[in-house]
């Protein structure tokens, strides 16, 4: 069956080891599109973290998707702009929870009002990553759990990662049932709504489009990849993915600075 979509990570799987799309991927992505198949960027970012790399690969003229905060919206991008077509929202009534576990840790909690990344007082050498990514403005005010009453489709938690490694079970503990739990990157932790995923997002998508996953390609590196990757039709762990996402592919690629991608869409969608 054809390869009809390619779902991508940003960091260290469509972008190399400088934040950039190389020259190569850029033209072969933008020559897949021509023929009518779909370039899906699945990532945890907030949507404005997401703008220059559709913009880059010219998602608006040819109907590409946006998959953000791990699968909590999917945004469609076409020439009239970028509309959601889904959003699942956190219970903000676990955020107190969250906050209390790691109260006494040096954790930055963060998450999205609209255009701003609100975070509580805490900081390490991980709090701007974020902001820096996304070149969103970043706020810190005193009471975060308080703070925060307006919708949130996920909480980030940055810290160095022997502290994410530390909380990360005790988190998993108190919320479950309740909530998902996964790290994005060592030192970034997401909490997401139940049943929220990069599989379980592409998996609605797909449907949408009338296509099933032996139509998808998904590529990344990292774990909260590791989903979508097993839920696809042709899994692609980078050769630089943690070892847990190579499990688990179905394929490993050269990595993100040997234009891995390119060599996926030059062998199975060409």
């Amino acid at each position: 069956m054809a390869y009809e979509i390619i779902a991508l990570d940003i960091d260290g799987t469509l972008t190399n080891d400088d934040k950039l799309i190389t020259p190569k991927t850029k033209d072969i992505l933008i020559k897949i599109q021509q023929m009518g198949k779909k370039v899906v960027i699945a990532t945890g970012r907030h949507p404005y973290g997401v703008i220059p790399y559709a913009e880059e690969l010219e998602l608006k003229k040819y109907g590409g998707y946006l998959l953000c905060f791990n699968g909590g919206m999917i945004v469609k991008v076409t020439n009239n702009g970028f509309k959601t077509v889904y959003s699942k929202e956190f219970p903000n009534e676990y955020i107190p929870v969250v906050c209390e576990i790691v109260k006494n840790s040096n954790i930055t909690v963060n998450t999205f009002k609209k255009d701003l990344i609100v975070a509580d007082r805490k900081v390490n050498k991980y709090t701007n990553v974020e902001p820096d990514i996304t070149k969103l403005p970043f706020k810190q005010v005193e009471n975060f759990a308080l703070y925060v009453d307006f919708p949130v489709n996920k909480l980030l938690l940055a810290g160095e990662p022997k502290e994410i490694n530390k909380f990360e079970q005790t988190i998993k503990y108190y919320l479950d049932g309740k909530a998902d739990v996964f790290k994005s990157a060592p030192f970034f932790l997401e909490v997401v709504p139940l049943g929220v995923n990069k599989g379980a997002s592409l998996d609605s998508l797909m449907k949408k489009m009338n296509l099933t996953r032996k139509n998808l390609i998904a590529c990344g590196d990292s774990y909260n990849d590791i989903t979508m990757i097993g839920y696809a039709g042709l899994g692609v762990a980078m050769e630089n993915a943690e070892e847990d996402v190579k499990k688990i592919a179905n394929y490993i690629t050269s990595s993100n600075n040997d234009d891995g991608i390119y060599e996926v869409v030059r062998k199975f969608m060409l």
